[in-house]
């Protein structure tokens, strides 16, 4: 657990300061994290654009402008204690009667973090709303590839490889509220642009430093497109989003390890996401779900597939205190245990908002995210 403290703590600097950032249709934001995650119908105009881009046009009478400056958070999923397994084989001899064992306990295992933070100005108007934002957003994942055939060589012939695909995100959410036939309902729209980054790299497990993950990168700058609608009665909500409608495929940058060991590229598939969500939104209480309709496939040889169901609740206590909490769960991985989640917002006399949440999965998967907002 040190270890993976250790190594993260290096990360995180290096990863924030450099120009990579926000893969695929996650964003760091502390309200929904500590919801679940959820945010189809429950997000603010603030917001709307991580979630469900017509949720720009709800608001309430008296907000004027707002802006998030910023949010940011962490993420890891170390199930399988591969951090700790990499620095402890990194310090055997190659003779040590515990090498092949302890190398064969990592076969095909995988660790994976995320790091990012976004901010936004949103101006919300009868005529079309508006809130434009930026996005950044890092996720890398840590394989060790094992070759125990040669005992004697084991240690010589395994290494760590990794991976990172980043997105600099900017774009703008418009939205419009109508009333047709009585029914309440609003649209809205993100064109953006993406800036993605890939970065690999490959090591001996002696010198294993996740902050090597940013060498051999490629780049590529792409625009796309978000959209959502909106249905409401009173507090009870129905919507649904499509995240990256213009979808491509990313490939990192093939090289060679240690002169002999070649490294080949891998692909990011970035696909349309689709998610509905339905819940009860209302002054001092609100509770939704969100569920994704399609899977998300992202690295071609990692098992990183995603496809959420969310859920969460937020207690408004006379607009100074929230209490939230959530759940969600990967229904991609048959072996997801689900992610608990937590955390507060306090708001001093309305002026400004500050939001904290935690995710907890077990002692090895756990996270942790913060919002500064202000409203006029």
């Amino acid at each position: 657990m040190k270890t993976q403290f250790k190594i993260l703590a290096t990360t995180v600097p290096a990863a924030l300061f450099s120009n990579v950032a926000s893969a695929a249709t996650y964003a760091i934001e502390a309200r929904s994290d500590a919801m679940g995650g959820v945010g189809t119908v429950s997000a603010s105009y603030l917001t709307a654009p991580f979630f469900n881009p017509a949720l720009t046009a709800i608001y309430r009478r008296n907000d004027d402008a707002g802006m998030i400056v910023p949010s940011f958070g962490i993420n890891y999923n170390d199930q399988n204690g591969i951090i700790d397994s990499i620095d402890r084989i990194g310090k055997m001899a190659p003779t040590d009667p515990n090498l092949i064992s302890e190398l064969d306990a990592l076969n095909n295992k995988t660790m994976d973090f995320d790091i990012g933070g976004v901010v936004a100005v949103g101006i919300p108007n009868q005529f079309l709303s508006a809130t434009a934002y930026g996005k950044l957003y890092t996720e890398s994942f840590v394989q060790p590839v094992v070759d125990t055939n040669d005992p004697v060589n084991a240690l010589n012939n395994s290494y760590v490889k990794g991976v990172s695909i980043g997105v600099a995100e900017a774009g703008i959410s418009l939205a419009k509220y109508t009333n047709f036939m009585n029914q309440h309902m609003s649209f809205g729209i993100t064109p953006k642009l993406q800036r993605i980054y890939t970065y690999s790299y490959a090591t001996s497990f002696a010198a294993f430093d996740t902050k090597d993950l940013r060498e051999n990168e490629t780049a590529d700058t792409i625009f796309n497109l978000d959209a959502g609608a909106l249905w409401f009665f009173g507090p009870y909500r129905l919507g649904i989003s499509a995240k990256n409608l213009m979808g491509s495929d990313i490939h990192t940058k093939a090289f060679t390890y240690n002169g002999t060991t070649p490294i080949a590229s891998e692909k990011y598939s970035m696909r349309p996401v689709y998610t509905v969500g339905a819940g009860f939104v209302a002054d001092y209480f609100s509770a939704s779900i969100d569920y994704d309709l399609n899977e998300e496939k992202k690295f071609s040889t990692f098992v990183d597939n995603t496809q959420m169901l969310r859920s969460g609740f937020e207690i408004d206590v006379l607009r100074q205190l929230a209490l939230r909490g959530g759940y969600m769960k990967n229904l991609a991985r048959t072996n997801d245990e689900g992610t608990i989640t937590a955390g507060i917002g306090l708001s001093p006399l309305n002026l400004i908002e500050l939001d904290i949440a935690a995710q907890y999965t077990n002692e090895n998967a756990m996270g942790a995210s913060i919002n500064f907002l202000a409203t006029y």
